[in-house]
């Protein structure tokens, strides 16, 4: 992906869309961790565009507080993003990480809409593990904690397990690797700010 990609909104209005279309503070949380995770990832696959992949991971659920329709989600989003003058290949990544669910919408190809893929739940999952823990906080997490969890279907029951798995295929990596880097983005945007507190 050597080409410089752009999403034509700057990253203020990306973010001005999601608190447009997203009330609840976990949802406007979910759009920032995934960006951080995002951002983290393209530095090291693809620098040239670390703020698209960023915005990918900001946007990607733009459309579910308000259509939570398996068969909407993310068809909304490249309509409000075709609104705002978007370019067009930003709706096209986000729309593959619900492309199981709609299978009319493109399969993740790129390195960077597999990323997102990969994250998505899992990000839930470990977000949803260390709201468990004493510290509440992700700096003092690891594989091993989030392995228990992963195999523990009754914890984060709505976390699909079989898309994390899916996730560590598409990238090539075993799924303990996908668990590693994972929490290690999420520690490495931890203290920017207070991410991963309770409210």
């Amino acid at each position: 992906m050597a080409d410089k990609l752009e999403t034509g909104l700057t990253r203020e209005r990306a973010f001005e869309l999601l608190k447009e279309y997203n009330e609840d503070p976990f949802h406007i949380q979910h759009g920032e961790t995934l960006e951080g995770i995002m951002r983290y990832f393209a530095e090291r696959e693809d620098p040239e565009n670390v703020d698209f992949w960023g915005q990918v991971g900001l946007l990607h659920d733009l459309d579910w507080e308000k259509w939570q329709d398996d068969q909407l989600h993310t068809v909304k989003t490249a309509e409000l993003l075709a609104e705002e003058g978007a370019d067009p290949a930003l709706a096209h990544s986000i729309q593959t990480h619900n492309s199981d669910l709609n299978t009319s919408l493109p399969k993740p190809e790129h390195v960077m809409e597999r990323y997102l893929y990969a994250c998505d739940e899992l990000s839930g999952l470990i977000q949803a593990a260390i709201l468990m823990r004493p510290s509440k906080s992700v700096m003092d997490f690891n594989v091993k904690s989030l392995k228990k969890k992963f195999k523990d279907k009754r914890f984060a029951a709505g976390c699909d397990r079989d898309v994390i798995r899916r996730g560590a295929e598409y990238l090539g990596i075993e799924l303990d690797e996908l668990f590693a880097i994972t929490i290690e983005a999420m520690q490495a945007i931890a203290p920017d700010r207070d991410t991963f507190q309770a409210e």
